[in-house]
């Protein structure tokens, strides 16, 4: 079985059910800004949900944001979560991250949706998701050789938007427009795939440091 079950460290009775309600109540928040700018988009004619969804912003941040309700839940039940949703959990946080440097990096302030949305898709949420992985001491554990679970989703989203920028025109970064040539729309993909997998590693070191010190404290 690929996802067999993991080894993971119990949670701390200090956390108690504060985190896990953190993580309903973020991932709540995350998936009803996400609506609001649809319900945004959608007031000014815009209500072509593959546009929309097409943002890579747009359809991490959902997702990464159910995953966290779901992972939140479980622990209020009392519940672990089962490794194929830990490694959701882990290939969220590394797609977050790209979203950030990619964002705040490449194309700051661009885009029709207000700064605070941004702000809080691009930076607050990446952030706050790090730091659970950083210091939740119920983060299982992500084993190495799962760590290339992290490239099918972007690579399926990279392989859409080039089919559609080159079909009906429609890309959702400048970078990736068809016009802009060959070598340009190569250098920028493998430079997301560079760095999507440097994050990755980092999330999953991550992982594995805070099960250490976990296992160290249940000793």
């Amino acid at each position: 079985m690929p996802f067999a079950s993991a080894a993971v460290p119990a949670p701390s009775r200090s956390t108690g059910r504060i985190r896990p309600l953190v993580r309903v109540v973020a991932g709540s928040a995350v998936l009803l800004v996400v609506l609001y700018t649809y319900v945004l988009r959608i007031a000014v004619g815009d209500v072509n949900p593959f546009d929309f969804f097409g943002y890579f912003t747009n359809q991490t941040s959902t997702m990464t944001a159910l995953v966290l309700i779901a992972v939140g839940v479980l622990a209020l039940r009392g519940r672990r979560p089962p490794t194929w949703l830990s490694v959701a959990w882990g290939v969220g946080a590394a797609c977050l991250i790209v979203v950030a440097v990619v964002y705040n990096a490449l194309v700051p302030g661009t885009g029709s949706a207000p700064a605070w949305v941004s702000v809080v898709l691009h930076v607050v949420f990446p952030v706050l998701v790090l730091i659970d992985i950083a210091f939740s001491p119920d983060r299982p554990r992500l084993a190495w050789k799962r760590v290339w679970w992290v490239l099918p989703y972007p690579l399926v989203w990279i392989t859409v938007v080039l089919l559609r920028g080159v079909t009906d025109g429609w890309v959702p970064y400048g970078f990736l427009l068809p016009e802009r040539g060959l070598p340009s729309l190569v250098l920028h993909v493998v430079g997301i795939l560079m760095l999507l997998m440097v994050a990755a590693a980092g999330v999953w070191a991550l992982s594995l440091r805070t099960s250490r010190r976990s296992a160290a404290h249940t000793r």
